[in-house]
């Protein structure tokens, strides 16, 4: 099976970053994509999203990069068919300190998913809010970056920063690696800041702005706190048919590309 790995990546927190990696991994994974959502950020949100919480997880990320257990063993199914999770644990905090001496400490989340990246048709890695081991890990490991921006005024403050980041990856770990597009979340077509912030962004990126963007939605900030995605939550409610509408595009894009 090929495999596309692709990592949500924004240091500012609050982007709608993990919003998006459950919810574009479990409408993919409606349309009988298998789906891997790899949650490597220590606050464990895309775990809890799923359902599966950190209290009763023994299996996660943490154990895979200390090399105390294989992704195969540590991979968990969800209530959403096709979507598997790799849950993250609070330890990850400690990874940062524990790889700062190794080898290849860049490379280890690579090594990883690569026993497992061919059972799956996409795996989506939900970064931490920085740009520390974590993430440089998940951007080695990427085949693409999938950037969610929020539509406020300092939207565009911090995306230098990760541009250059993934410019530097590019260049020294993993020559291939490519911007798969930047997603403009909480959109208030009402706010007038919202439309430029949004023309601006278009201006700069063109073509590697989706189309669609993701409102502020109540039901969509609502759906993790029950573990759900917000297709299993309130399918029909506008965050929802957003999500869908993005997974159209992705999909759309990716043949494209073929």
């Amino acid at each position: 099976m090929e495999s596309h790995i692709i990592a949500l990546a924004n240091q500012k927190g609050g982007v709608g970053k993990t919003t998006t990696a459950l919810n574009l991994a479990a409408v993919l994974a409606s349309k009988g994509k298998k789906v891997l959502l790899v949650d490597s950020d220590p606050q464990g949100n895309a775990s809890s999203g799923v359902g599966v919480f950190k209290s009763s997880n023994e299996k996660n990320i943490y154990n895979c990069y200390t090399g105390t257990q294989e992704a195969a063993e540590c991979i968990q199914p969800t209530n959403v068919k096709n979507l598997s999770v790799l849950p993250a644990s609070m330890d990850l905090v400690g990874v940062e300190v524990e790889l700062i001496s190794q080898a290849n400490r860049e490379k280890r989340l690579k090594g990883v998913l690569r026993s497992v990246r061919d059972s799956f048709h996409y795996i989506f890695i939900d970064c931490p809010p920085s740009l520390g081991m974590l993430t440089l890990n998940s951007l080695t490991a990427a085949d693409s970056v999938l950037i969610p921006l929020q539509c406020e005024y300092f939207a565009m403050e911090g995306l230098a920063q990760l541009i250059s980041t993934i410019r530097k990856v590019k260049k020294t770990l993993n020559r291939d690696l490519y911007i798969e597009g930047l997603l403009l979340t909480m959109y208030d077509k009402r706010n007038r800041l919202t439309h430029s912030v949004a023309s601006e962004i278009q201006r700069h990126f063109g073509e590697q702005v989706y189309a669609t963007v993701i409102p502020r939605n109540v039901r969509l900030s609502e759906s993790p706190s029950h573990g759900q995605t917000i297709i299993e939550y309130d399918a029909s409610c506008p965050g929802a048919k957003a999500y869908k509408k993005l997974g159209a595009e992705f999909l759309k894009r990716a043949k494209g590309r073929a």
